[in-house]
């Protein structure tokens, strides 16, 4: 263990004076992935409310994914420099006013510009990983982010449904007051529990940027990036993706489109928690490659069940459980070891990788939505789903290959 990592000190909550709880940080990834997905039943009744096109405000899901990718390539730099807590404290703010602005937004146009400005909420996600990295070395990164996630899991699993029971009660707006209601429990539990974990600032957030050149020339920070950003991928095809298909492939409605989605969540939980259990015995890349696996044998067995003319909802939601598993055993392992290459960048590296993942997962998401709009059918979701599992499988087989080469990974300023 580091000299930084010793000087942390125990772990007290809601005592700022020490590093941040484990459930404070379960609670920034928690909110940052429900913002994502808790209105995702909505999404059809939103499009009729304001008159808009299906792929108009799909822009909800695919644009806000861009934003959050634009902003992680700011805010992992300006962490390193100036501290995670403030970043922090600064985005939840944000967060809080933007989904005020949500809740009352009386046109398309309007709703979009104040979601995109939620975007600044996956500062939750990209720097919990750094905090972790900032209190305790590689091997063990991993096992705890994969129990970060794990606990952050729950709440997309429940999220879509709670959001689909709010929309046939109150309307679909009741989901962007329950969003500000979880934004202002967050920021209360922050600012007594966030205690700052980046004991070595750097002397100015120009150096930062001049990093990423040094992350450039990882291969390996590059081989862990990408098979997050592919694994993700699929993930984000499906949130833009399934509320369509549960309601025009299987005529769903939102409330049931939500109990399935806690399919895909229950399997993530489960990798995470045999992450968090087996990674520091197994081993971080092995881990890792095993989830693409499965990923992929979960979505074939998806397509296939199509191909035969399935046409009942758990044909199709079933086997995504099996690639929230996949996810579940890679992602935790692919984002400790992009934040474990260069120690003392793992904010720029944690934030670069979050751009590279939510950006990827915007692109896919939105090209998902273009693609479902011209044919009702499941085909287009899975086919993109499929391609971007099989990509993250290839990624971490390059890793593997990298390490065999370089030996295993040191976590030093000379790591390739």
């Amino acid at each position: 263990m580091s000299n930084q990592q010793a000087s942390l000190g125990a772990v007290i909550w809601l005592d700022r004076a020490t590093p941040p709880h484990i459930i404070t940080l379960v609670l920034m990834s928690g909110v940052a992935a429900m913002s994502m997905n808790v209105f995702l039943p909505s999404l059809p009744s939103m499009a009729a409310d304001f008159g808009a096109d299906y792929r108009l405000v799909q822009l909800a899901v695919s644009g806000y994914l861009a934003v959050t990718a634009l902003v992680q390539l700011v805010l992992g730099p300006l962490s390193d420099r100036y501290g995670r807590r403030p970043v922090v404290l600064g985005a939840i703010g944000i967060f809080i006013l933007a989904s005020l602005a949500c809740m009352v937004a009386p046109t398309i146009e309007t709703f979009l510009a104040a979601r995109f400005a939620q975007a600044g909420i996956a500062t939750g996600i990209a720097l919990s990983r750094a905090i972790v990295r900032d209190m305790v070395p590689t091997d063990q990164a991993a096992s705890m982010i994969g129990y970060v996630t794990m606990g952050m899991a729950l709440v997309p699993m429940v999220a879509p449904m709670i959001g689909g029971l709010l929309e046939q009660a109150f309307g679909w707006r009741s989901n962007f007051v329950f969003m500000l209601g979880a934004g202002l429990v967050l920021l209360l539990v922050t600012l007594r529990d966030l205690g700052e974990t980046n004991l070595t600032p750097s002397a100015r957030l120009t150096d930062q940027f001049r990093a990423y050149p040094e992350l450039a020339r990882s291969r390996r920070f590059w081989g862990y990036a990408f098979t997050a950003a592919f694994a993700s991928g699929s993930f984000f095809a499906f949130m833009g993706g399934a509320p369509y298909i549960g309601a025009r492939v299987y005529g769903l409605d939102p409330a049931t489109t939500g109990f399935y989605f806690g399919f895909i969540a229950v399997g993530f939980m489960a990798g995470n928690f045999l992450t968090g259990r087996y990674t520091q015995r197994i081993g971080l890349d092995r881990m890792m490659m095993f989830g693409t696996l499965v990923a992929v044998a979960s979505l074939l067995s998806a397509c296939l069940l199509n191909a035969m003319g399935a046409l009942h909802p758990l044909a199709f939601f079933i086997p995504m459980m099996g690639m929230g598993l996949g996810n579940g055993l890679t992602m935790p392992n692919a984002s400790a070891g992009s934040v474990s290459v260069r120690p003392h960048l793992a904010g720029s590296a944690s934030g670069l990788s979050g751009t590279l993942m939510v950006g990827g997962g915007a692109v896919i998401s939105a090209a998902t939505g273009m693609l479902l709009g011209e044919d009702v059918s499941a085909w287009p979701l899975l086919v993109m789903m499929t391609a971007s599992a099989v990509l993250a499988f290839f990624c971490a087989g390059y890793v593997i290959w990298v390490a065999r080469r370089r030996g295993p990974l040191a976590g030093t300023a000379h790591e390739l």
